[in-house]
């Protein structure tokens, strides 16, 4: 049995730590890889190219499901904002949030670059391990079969996702990889939490791609 997200992230309290996307490393295919250091990420102004994030420790008070989807609808409203589909995650391990990120297609010129697929591999630069085992993903829709298939290989025993996508689900909708028998991990997963929000954002951004006539 996957462990619950209750056990991997107990408890947390807040900081603060500023990542600068102008010098933040940037690592292979997807982007800002090693921009956050073991942080986790809360919504703050965003000047020029300086976001600020909240870190969490395991003492205090406990995260909720909604607390980690907020941040990852704060990674897909940047998303939105920079012309890309308005989709977020963020990873949590017992140190708290070590990687946040949102789609990046047209930016990065790349089909993989997708929140989940960003988020994995920062995930795995934080902790020097491919292995994610003491980690729960957040992610404001729920993936498609490529980032179905990270999320196996990488191990990730808690998936957590907004809002459903009946054209290329791959954990409810169209296939259930994250808890297929036949493969040789299965995750915990919990879906619709704060699902209107998420979806409102994608329509919102679909409906004025179709009034520019790009999509």
């Amino acid at each position: 049995m996957s462990k619950s997200f209750e056990q991997v992230v107990e408890y947390a309290t807040i900081s603060t730590v500023t990542i600068d996307y102008h010098t933040a490393n940037i690592s292979s295919r997807h982007g800002y890889v090693n921009a956050i250091n073991h942080g986790k990420i809360t919504e703050n102004s965003r000047p020029d190219n300086t976001r600020t994030f909240s870190h969490t420790t395991r003492l205090g008070f406990p995260m909720t499901d909604e607390h980690y989807m907020q941040l990852a609808l704060t990674e897909a409203r940047a998303a939105y904002q920079e012309n890309e589909v308005p989709v977020g995650a963020v990873i949590v391990c017992r140190n708290g949030v070590i990687a946040a990120a949102h789609n990046q297609r047209e930016q990065l010129r790349d089909p993989t670059a997708h929140a989940e697929m960003i988020a994995i591999t920062q995930a795995a630069e934080s902790l020097g391990s491919w292995r994610l085992e003491d980690c729960a993903l957040f992610v404001t829709l729920e993936p498609c079969p490529m980032c179905a298939g990270a999320i196996v290989q990488a191990r990730i025993p808690v998936v957590v996702y907004g809002c459903t996508d009946p054209k290329a689900g791959a954990v409810t909708s169209l296939f259930r990889l994250l808890d297929d028998p036949r493969l040789n991990h299965r995750c915990e997963v919990r879906c619709g939490i704060l699902a209107e929000t998420c979806a409102e954002l994608l329509r919102d951004f679909f409906h004025r791609q179709r009034q520019l006539g790009k999509k």
